[in-house]
């Protein structure tokens, strides 16, 4: 119904923030993520937005991009999670953090989020598993300090790592894993995350 919402940033409370739009403040719901990623009150933003309609009342969840809105829904159709379980679960986890954990079978990280025990975290993997393309693994690759990251280049490249990894015959979540351990530079080309990210699969 409401696909995003764009206006100056007039809020920003712990898990909720204010854009105005249309002279219309919004009362939109997000996770940690999303406040660490906003700009200053007064600069515009752009949330997209999922709308929850009940008898008793309309909210609205918001994130910086139609990924992370996607892994919310994704989310929101495990059972046992509502979108209280699924922003918290996006606040004590990153969005690309969450992807890798499903991929890689770890029950551990995913059930160390509120209200997340180990039946529901294993469901969640179950679920998910085949939902998450491998293009999503590493959308933000690690970066070393001081650089600034291309903005197709760094994360052509994690992928282009990661597919080869798949061909050589590990799994998607070995080889998800092997390049998140791999620090990634702008001059970086497939093959050289590649050799890097097959020195952590030697040990």
């Amino acid at each position: 119904m409401i696909s995003y919402i764009r206006g100056p940033l007039a809020e920003i409370n712990e898990d909720m923030i204010v854009v105005e739009a249309g002279a219309v403040g919004y009362n939109i719901r997000v996770p940690l993520s999303v406040v660490e990623g906003l700009p200053g009150i007064g600069k515009e933003v752009k949330i997209y937005t999922y709308l929850q309609v009940r008898e008793d009342a309309m909210s609205l969840y918001g994130f910086l991009t139609r990924q992370d809105l996607k892994m919310f829904r994704l989310l929101l159709g495990v059972s046992g999670i509502g979108p209280k379980g699924a922003l918290g679960l996006l606040s004590a986890m990153r969005p690309d953090d969450l992807r890798l954990a499903v991929i890689s079978g770890d029950v551990k990280a995913i059930s160390r989020a509120p209200g997340i025990g180990n039946k529901t975290a294993q469901r969640l993997i179950l679920d998910l598993k085949d939902k998450i393309p491998v293009d999503q693994l590493l959308s933000a690759p690690r970066v070393e300090p001081g650089r600034k990251p291309a903005d197709t280049g760094l994360g052509e490249a994690a992928r282009e790592a990661v597919e080869a990894l798949i061909a050589l015959g590990y799994s998607p979540g070995e080889a998800a894993r092997a390049v998140s351990k791999t620090t990634v530079t702008e001059n970086m080309t497939g093959e050289d995350v590649l050799k890097a990210s097959l020195r952590h699969l030697a040990f």
